[in-house]
């Protein structure tokens, strides 16, 4: 019996093998994968193609309209999503030409030969309050013109739609009950109503970025791991008393969510896309759950849940673009420890993780992954200092400046490495940096500071207190 059931793990393993080897000459059918850049030394565009076929990815989005990215994508038959820039979404708006001219330079030259499907018109705009007046209500009129250049061209298979955050809702990414969820008042009527009544007449998507990692890392005394990660048990579930429908797993509720708030505005048949989603493979010592353990899960279950059983209680069935965030961990992006690490790749091209996107792997046949290390909080104290390069130079000026940030942005934050006082000595830029990193962020943290400078700091554990110098740490 058991040589049977090994002979039957070899011949299932050598058939997703062909599958896969096949993948360069067909287009695959997984979902898709969002390509950011913010990031030192990631592969080119060509390499980066190679490794986006080798996840089985069916389709890949983009933040802006990269000629060098959408080149490399011609001839792959992979659906494309590009994007406009948030910043001139109001002069598209302002003008039929200028929108012409932005599809004549950024997407016409590419076309067909690279299968541009979505053309997303800015990115979470809603979820930036200091735009509201300059560009909220620019965003259908925007989309208006672009739509009429494409039509102008004759190009109809190109979908015009944006993309929004969770918190276009009133309760956020955590609206339980879906059925109670509703779009925030300052937005419903002037902003969503126009553009579902767009999307609705172009047949187009509402595309939601939608992380179950944030509402369980935000709710995990009340929501099972489990149940965000699709593995179901552990009580992981949950009925809509407004509904009677039942949920195993946080996405759909999220997802429905959105469809509830759609359809009291009017507009609940709108289809559905999910712009983003995933699972942070690392973070910082004080963000739980974020771990490769943890992510490979997450994406493997979407996959396969995807291929196997689209749609959502409220929509069984309902085929949707998913694009799961992102290539790389994406070391430049600024905040804390989770926004650079969501990839499916390091920097270096490697993987963090193996994942079949097709969704055709069994998920028994994967290797064993490392076991999790912060699936609870962990409590004790953590320090912010100058980051370890492993022996890579100082850049001096950088540090420099990053110094004298800190130290103007606090209450007395750098007393202490002041000549004659406890902190001063050693005397050197990188003994202080790391004293006016952790004060810093020490001091406030809880305001919304993290531990990056720039990608220069990063947090430890180990006490980096020195004879009569005390840093603080985040128990203090």
């Amino acid at each position: 019996m058991a040589s049977m059931a090994a002979l039957l793990l070899v011949a299932i393993l050598a058939a997703f093998h062909v599958v896969a080897q096949g993948r360069s000459a067909a287009p695959a059918h997984g979902i898709g994968v969002n390509y950011g850049r913010v990031a030192d030394d990631i592969p080119p565009p060509m390499r980066s193609v190679e490794l986006l076929r080798a996840v089985g990815a069916g389709s890949v989005k983009i933040y802006d309209a990269n000629s060098s990215v959408l080149r490399a994508l011609a001839g792959t038959h992979m659906r494309v999503s590009i994007m406009v820039p948030n910043e001139i979404i109001p002069g598209l708006a302002a003008s039929a030409a200028a929108a012409d001219r932005w599809v004549a330079e950024n997407l016409v030259p590419y076309y067909p030969e690279t299968r541009v499907k979505y053309l997303l018109v800015g990115n979470e705009l809603l979820s930036d309050y200091s735009i509201a007046n300059s560009t909220w209500p620019r965003i259908v009129p925007a989309m208006e013109n672009l739509h009429m250049s494409l039509r102008r061209r004759r190009i109809s298979s190109v979908k015009i739609s944006t993309t929004l955050a969770m918190d276009a809702l009133t309760a956020g990414s955590f609206p339980r009950p879906p059925s109670a969820a509703a779009f925030r008042p300052d937005i419903a009527a002037d902003v969503v109503r126009p553009l579902l009544r767009f999307l609705n007449g172009t047949n187009s998507y509402y595309f939601v970025d939608a992380y179950p990692y944030f509402v369980w890392a935000g709710n995990n005394d009340t929501v099972p791991l489990e149940y965000a990660l699709f593995q179901g048990g552990g009580g992981g579930r949950y009925v809509d008393p407004g509904t009677g429908l039942t949920y195993t797993n946080m996405l759909d509720e999220m997802l429905d969510a959105v469809v509830h708030a759609m359809a009291k505005l009017g507009y609940g048949g709108v289809k559905l896309g999910i712009a983003e989603t995933g699972w942070p493979n690392g973070g910082d010592y004080e963000q739980i759950g974020c771990n490769v353990h943890n992510a490979a899960i997450y994406n493997r279950n979407l996959a396969a849940r995807m291929a196997r059983n689209p749609g959502t209680p409220a929509r069984p069935g309902a085929k949707m673009p998913v694009f799961v965030f992102s290539l790389y961990n994406e070391d430049l992006k600024p905040g804390p420890g989770t926004e650079r690490h969501w990839g499916l790749y390091y920097a270096n091209g490697t993987a963090v993780y193996p994942v079949d996107l097709t969704g055709a792997r069994p998920l028994w046949s994967y290797p064993p992954l490392p076991p999790p290390e912060n699936d609870t909080p962990y409590k004790g104290p953590v320090w912010c200092v100058l980051a370890d390069r492993g022996g890579e130079k100082l850049n001096e000026t950088a540090v420099v400046d990053a110094l004298a940030y800190a130290c103007g942005q606090g209450n007395g934050t750098c007393d202490a490495i002041q000549p004659g006082r406890e902190c001063f000595r050693p005397n050197t830029t990188a003994a202080h940096a790391s004293y006016a990193f952790n004060s810093y962020w020490q001091q406030l943290r809880k305001t919304g500071a993290t531990c990056y400078f720039n990608n220069l700091a990063e947090e430890t554990t180990k006490d980096p207190s020195h004879g009569s110098c005390k840093f603080h740490s985040s128990l203090d």
